[in-house]
């Protein structure tokens, strides 16, 4: 399988895997130590690690399965009222949109989605369209670091700063932010940051995290209320008490962050460094070459793309039949028979200058690039895409 699509579920490196199975054994071979009296220092050690990767204060950070569970937990914790608004936009995360949506019922508020075109044209005008709809009303906007449809690395230092400035707390969905380029959270300054590690970071699946800013660390609750909210303990704090243990469950994923981010500096002679830059410079050549052979335009300029891209394909013929998949587009089912796995995503949002067809969305076909890829795979998947464009004009 020509895989390029990293970006969806990550892939754990063998190595890891291994040493992921060694503290599983170790759980199952005494757990009641290992739970009761072995586990938080080895989170600790885990968190810190975690921690200064990603430049964060290690006690504003919680392990979670991944960065949906993050955003449901802050979006959970939190009360909103009528008249509320939560700010998203048409580029963000379905999984955590629909989070929005859940909590915007239970409390009247109202979630306001920025339709933000693709191709973008700039920085700005993504900073701009975005901010432009913060009102009075706003209670919190949820901001992809890189969106996941389109691939495309959002301004958040510049975001969250007028969002700070205006009042508005800002939760940061970073899935795909952790390994795709340096990450620096305090100088970002949100309000709350989740992220993933299974993805870029190569951990074992089940591992994400969460940061919550010192002066809102007393209000975010995990999903799952457990003994840390009543623990008569005062040596460590109820945020570290409560999402450190939710009840019993496979903490090995948890615990292998750190092998994950050791191995990965390991694969490049400069390091995490080298893996940024070849990842980002593989994604750039591979979206040159595709928007070459499909005829597409670039969807934004260089400086928002990190290790994903994404090009538009031209849209189902309106005659095609719509076999049932389980994929978005049957188009997705092809490539996969060809051995070829790169997602294809249907895109609503507007073009620039355009409507969108609301019968017919746009095709967005997105790469992603780590470090066992190659442009030559890149080449591959052009070429499968063109023949199977070909036989869909055609009606086969």
């Amino acid at each position: 399988m020509v895989f390029l699509n990293h970006g969806s579920f990550g892939s754990c490196p063998c190595w890891v895997l291994e040493q992921q199975r060694a503290i599983a054994d170790r759980l199952e071979r005494e757990p009641i130590r290992f739970i009761v009296e072995d586990l938080e220092a080895m989170l600790d050690r885990a968190r810190t690690k975690l921690a200064r990767f990603v430049n964060a204060d290690p006690r504003g950070v919680v392990f979670v399965t991944n960065a949906t569970a993050g955003v449901n937990a802050v979006v959970r914790s939190l009360a909103f009222r009528p008249g509320d608004e939560l700010l998203t936009s048409n580029h963000e995360y379905n999984a955590c949109n629909n989070a929005l949506r859940f909590a915007a019922e239970r409390s009247g508020a109202k979630v306001v989605s920025v339709d933000l075109p693709f191709p973008v044209p700039s920085v700005d005008a993504v900073a701009n369209a975005i901010l432009g709809a913060v009102t009075p009303r706003t209670r919190l906007a949820l901001i992809s670091h890189v969106t996941s449809p389109t691939g495309l690395v959002l301004p958040v230092e510049r975001l969250v700063a007028e969002l700070n400035r205006r009042g508005v707390e800002s939760l940061v969905d970073g899935a795909h932010a952790p390994g795709m380029f340096p990450l620096d959270i305090r100088s970002i300054n949100p309000t709350y940051y989740t992220g993933n590690c299974h993805k870029w970071l190569c951990s074992p699946k089940g591992a994400g995290f969460l940061y919550v800013r010192e002066d809102r660390r007393a209000d975010v609750r995990p999903c799952v209320i457990s003994h840390g909210a009543n623990s008569p303990r005062t040596d460590r704090s109820r945020y570290w008490l409560e999402f450190d243990y939710a009840g019993t469950t496979d903490f090995s994923a948890w615990l292998s962050v750190p092998l994950a981010i050791e191995y990965m500096d390991s694969l490049h002679p400069r390091g995490w460094t080298g893996v940024f830059e070849h990842n980002r410079s593989l994604a750039l050549r591979g979206r040159e070459l595709l928007c070459r052979e499909l005829g597409a335009e670039p969807g934004a300029p260089a400086e928002m793309i990190g290790a994903l891209a994404s090009v538009e394909t031209p849209a189902r013929p309106a005659s095609a039949p719509v076999p049932a998949t389980r994929y978005h587009d049957p188009l997705q089912d092809r490539l996969i028979a060809r051995r070829v796995q790169a997602p294809l995503y249907p895109f609503s949002g507007p073009r620039p200058g355009s409507p969108a067809l609301p019968d017919r969305p746009r095709r967005l076909l997105r790469i992603a690039c780590q470090m066992y890829n190659s442009i030559e795979q890149i080449a591959f998947l052009a070429r499968v895409v063109k023949e199977e464009l070909a036989t869909e004009r055609a009606g086969a």
